[in-house]
């Protein structure tokens, strides 16, 4: 199968047009399509940039006409799980059922889409039945992490891909399967920071815990897992990963199928992180690059493959 995969997007949507032109996308009767190739789409379209109800639709209607693909990201997620209380604030400006972090988070959301309540339910509606992953025969794609043991564990429970409203009804449970592989699958994976370390992160929130890759196959200190834009505390880096903690990292399996995924905020040229594995954000709503892969079916990913486009100021409104 051609398919095109899409990296977070974040309502960059002067950026995604050109990429699209870039990658031989061509508008018939309202819909962006390719006539060789399918699009599919990371997660992550919402919050943070310029011109998210416009790339929202643009999206949505790729995969109402069948011309695209689209797992959920941790961000629509969000959008899903304060569905009501975020509706109440549109239509009434009454914010206080929604959590302060989240409101920081989703502030461009809510406030390109005040006059727009309608909108905000259809497009909610259609998150809500949009799957957390994409299993295909020759590739994979997910948000944020690909957990075997989860995802089988989840077919057998829920034979079909798409979110059900049992499931998010049950995701919203604090400890529960549901919440666990949500946040498993979305957000990936993390260890605590020891002795009461905190990172003061790029994007002004405290983190107590650092995110981990989860491809890597024999790391030896704490700094062959990281996996994220602020580098670990101190010397911590360097450090020998302690026995319990490298007991819960995950390993995917370098003879497997390539996974794609984003939510990492990456910098600099992409590539491959592994033969079979390709995160697709570059920090595109940070004025990085908004990324594309081009796969044909091959088992071993390739440099020349990736597409992008840089994201000017311009696009976002600011001035250059």
């Amino acid at each position: 199968m051609q398919v095109d995969v899409f990296g977070d997007i974040h309502g960059c949507f002067t950026a995604l047009l050109k990429l699209l032109d870039r990658l031989g996308y061509e508008e018939q009767d309202g819909v962006y399509q390719h006539p060789e190739r399918l699009a599919v789409f990371v997660g992550d379209l919402i919050d943070r940039g310029p011109q998210i109800r416009e790339t929202l639709d643009l999206v949505y209607r790729m995969h109402q006409a069948g011309k695209a693909l689209m797992v959920l990201g941790n961000h629509e997620y969000n959008a899903i799980r304060f569905q009501q209380e975020i509706l109440v604030y549109l239509l009434a400006g009454d914010d206080s059922g929604i959590p302060d972090r989240l409101q920081r988070l989703m502030k461009e959301t809510l406030d390109q889409f005040r006059d727009f309540p309608d909108d905000w339910q259809r497009f909610t509606q259609w998150f809500s039945a949009l799957p957390l992953y994409i299993d295909a025969p020759a590739f994979r794609v997910v948000h944020a992490c690909w957990d075997e043991s989860l995802i089988d564990e989840y077919k057998s429970r829920y034979p079909q891909p798409e979110l059900t409203q049992e499931f998010i009804a049950a995701s919203k449970q604090k400890g529960s399967f549901e919440s666990q592989l949500v946040d498993r699958l979305t957000r990936g994976t993390s260890m605590p920071l020891p002795d009461g370390m905190q990172l003061h992160s790029e994007d002004g929130f405290i983190r107590r815990f650092f995110r981990t890759k989860f491809w890597e196959e024999s790391p030896k200190t704490y700094g062959d897992v990281v996996f994220q834009p602020d580098p670990l505390p101190y010397d911590l880096a360097e450090h020998p990963i302690k026995s319990h903690h490298k007991g819960k990292l995950l390993q995917y399996d370098s003879r497997a199928i390539p996974v794609f995924f984003g939510h990492y905020w990456l910098k600099g040229r992409p590539k491959p992180l592994q033969p079979n594995v390709a995160c697709l954000d570059y920090s595109a709503v940070n004025f990085g690059r908004l990324t594309a892969y081009r796969f044909s079916g091959e088992s071993v990913l390739s440099e020349d493959n990736f597409q992008w486009v840089y994201v000017e100021r311009a696009d976002k409104g600011e001035s250059v």
